[in-house]
Parts: structure tokens; sequence; C-alpha cells
């Protein structure tokens, strides 16, 4: 799996500029590294001599621990499919947020991620926006992109830089216009996905038909890791075919998760669901398919590291099942960023190296590294000129001076 890392930072030092990085862009998604000379002053010192003398090396086990906690992901789909509702549930359920609020809510406020006074008008996400919440021992930085398709660089842009994503579909749509553009963008950047079919609580809510339209029109290898009990008003919860257990959202706020027994009348369904799940997984798992040949029974732990596996090799997307309006589902789904989507650590970047003829290397995701980032976003506040950055490796430190030769 191949990450591009298409425009690369250089550093500067007084009023003297020395290129760390070429930031040409002669070959498309791939980078051009140059590690840059001493110059003319012939001594460096600061945050530029930092980067220089520290050359490429793996992650440090202590690098890798901490870096195993921490997950980047966006949330894209088409318009209406219940993005920034979604994104509004999961800031509430990791305390980010003490109240929930619509879209097109009635008390003026509006959707914490719709800053714009026009969103929150129009009940629409113009620009993208990135916030960050913690879910039981990890971190998760979310960017929640726009829908339309007028807004579309900005989904781009943050496609772009993260190393997982959630597809939202809505389970009466389906697979939508915007849908197929975002799953356009999502496999050029080699990005792993989960899918999230919404809106069960609506009339039409047909979560099946929705897996199928991923299949046919996306050419996606999707599955559903759960099943819904009830749909449209009788919406109550979930199964979960992973580990055999159903899941109720209790309370005004669904805060409340409740583990129980599989219903009967969902039991011969829920097996039949579990089966069609592992057969697709072993066909691009071998490990698991080879306990499947032999008929061996495939226990929770199992198959959730199956899925993983195959997820993040971009041969499998699990759907996951839910309400963000009605407050199901959500929390299920935080679980799966944190079991399936990658951690920096898992995603390779890839550069040419000018001084070695242009041959490939790795970029290891490591924060005593040089500096390596993309500056992927520029926003105009009240505050003045904001600079979203991704880092790819190296640490940026308050105060250090970082400047984009190729403007």
């Amino acid at each position: 799996m191949s990450r591009s890392v298409a425009r690369i930072l250089t550093a500067a030092l007084g009023k003297s500029q020395y290129p760390l990085f070429d930031t040409s862009n002669r070959y498309g998604s791939l980078a051009q590294l140059r590690i840059a000379g001493f110059g003319l002053h012939g001594q460096l010192d600061g945050w530029l001599a930092r980067c220089l003398s520290t050359a490429l090396s793996p992650v440090t086990e202590q690098e890798q621990r901490a870096l195993s906690l921490i997950r980047n992901i966006g949330i894209s789909a088409h318009i209406d499919s219940g993005k920034t509702t979604l994104t509004e549930r999961i800031l509430y359920y990791t305390g980010r947020i003490r109240e929930i609020h619509e879209v097109r809510g009635k008390d003026g406020v509006g959707a914490k991620m719709d800053s714009m006074d026009l969103e929150r008008e129009k009940g629409i996400t113009i620009q993208s926006a990135a916030t960050y919440c913690a879910w039981k021992d990890k971190q998760i930085n979310i960017i929640d992109t726009p829908g339309h398709v007028d807004f579309t660089i900005e989904v781009e842009r943050s496609l772009r830089v993260l190393d997982g994503a959630i597809l939202v579909l809505c389970s009466v749509g389906g697979v939508q216009s915007q849908s197929i553009t975002v799953d356009r963008q999502m496999k050029r950047y080699n990005v792993p996905r989960l899918v999230f079919v919404n809106k069960l609580d609506r009339a039409g809510a047909n979560p099946g038909r929705c897996i199928d339209m991923a299949r046919d029109k996306l050419k996606l290898n999707v599955a559903a890791v759960q099943i819904p009990i009830g749909l449209e008003d009788q919406h109550s919860g979930v199964v979960d075919l992973v580990a055999r257990k159903a899941y109720y959202f209790e309370g005004p706020k669904g805060d409340q998760v409740v583990e129980g027994p599989v219903p009967e009348r969902l039991v011969e369904e829920m097996e039949a669901r579990r089966l069609e799940l592992l057969e697709k997984v072993s066909e691009v798992d071998d490990p698991l398919a080879e306990k499947f040949l032999a008929e061996e029974p495939v226990g929770a732990e199992e198959l959730r590291a199956a899925i993983r596996r195959a997820t993040l090799a971009l041969k499998f997307q699990p759907v996951f099942l839910g309400s963000a309006f009605k407050n199901k589902g959500v929390q299920l789904l935080l679980d799966g960023v944190l079991d399936y989507l990658p951690c920096p650590t898992e995603v390779v970047n890839e550069a040419l190296d000018l001084s070695a003829d242009e041959q490939r290397l790795t970029l290891p995701c490591s924060p005593s590294g040089p500096f390596v980032g993309l500056a992927f976003k520029l926003e105009e506040g009240k505050y003045g000129q904001l600079t979203y950055v991704r880092i790819y490796s190296g640490t940026l430190r308050k105060g250090d001076s970082v400047i984009n030769m190729s403007t």
C-alpha cells in the first residue's frame, strides 16, 4: 500500500532560504526528495540542522507504541448522507462536546463542525473541518468533508493526507453520484475505508440494497459486519456478526450501550450473514481461507484480525449499520475505527531521492527523523491565516519556521 507525499516543505534560516527537499511534483503522486547541502554559510544550526543531522531511520519501539494509539480519519459521502451529524455524535460520545446540536438546529447553534454562518444557514458543509477526540485508549483525528460536488476539492485535499476513512451511505438513497466520486478519490490515494450505512430509521431503509450497490457500482469487496434489529421506526439496535452479540442503544441520546443475546428470530439470518462475511474475507486473506476451507470454527478475535489485514491491504471494506440522527450504532463504528483502520506507521509513504538517481525510498513515520510535511489546507479566519499540516516524519515545534519553496 503506497501513499503519496505530493509536495514537501522546506526550511529557512534568517534571511537565507535553503531547500531541504525538492518541492517539484513532476511525477504526480510521488514527491521528489532532495537532501540539501550545507550551502554558503557552511554551518547550520537550529531547526534545519536538526533535520539534516538526522538520517532516515526506522521507527523505534517506543515511537511505535505511541503512534499505534493514533488514527487519522476522514468522513466523506454524498450530500445529505449524514456526515456532519455522524461527526457530531462522535464528538458527543467521546466527550468532546456536552450537547448535541443538529445541522439545522432550531436553537440557532448548529452542528459543531459547521463553523461558518452560511453552513449553519443552509445546513450544508462547505469547507473541511478538522477536530480530534479520544475513544477508549486511542486518539482519533477527524476531518469532516463536504458532500456537494462544488466543494469536491476540499475532499481531495483531505483524502490526500488521511490514513483511513469512513464512507457514509444513505440506506434509502444508496450509492449516489458523489459517493462514486469520493470512492474514486479514496482509491486514488489508497485510503483504507469502512462503510457506514446511515439513516436506518428512515422510511424505505434497505441496507442490503446499499451493500449490493457498493459491490456493483463501486466495485468494492464489501460485506456487513452487522445486521439491523428492526428498520425504519422499529430500528432499535444491531447484531454484531463477529462476536455474535446484540447491542441496543438506550437513553435519550443513545449513550447507554446495552449488550444482550441475539433475538431468536435473527439467529438464522445472523449465521447466514456471518458465513457470507467469512467467504468475502477468506477470498483475500490466506490464513482465514485455510481455516474456512478446513471447516474449522473461526473465533471473534481471529475474524477481527483477518478483517483488519484485508482492510489495510485495500482488499476488503467492512460495512457498519446505524442511524446517527437517532443515536444508534455510532459507538460500535468507533470501535471499528480502532479495530480496522491503520495507525500512521501502518501506511507506507514514498518519495524519490534525487541524489540517488530518483530512487524510491520509504519515509518512516518517525518523530525523531528529518521533517517532512505537507501543508494541505489554508484557511483565513478572524485570527489570520491558519495552515493545516500533515507531518509524515520529524517534529514541528513552536517557533520553528517552515517555508514552502514552490510558492
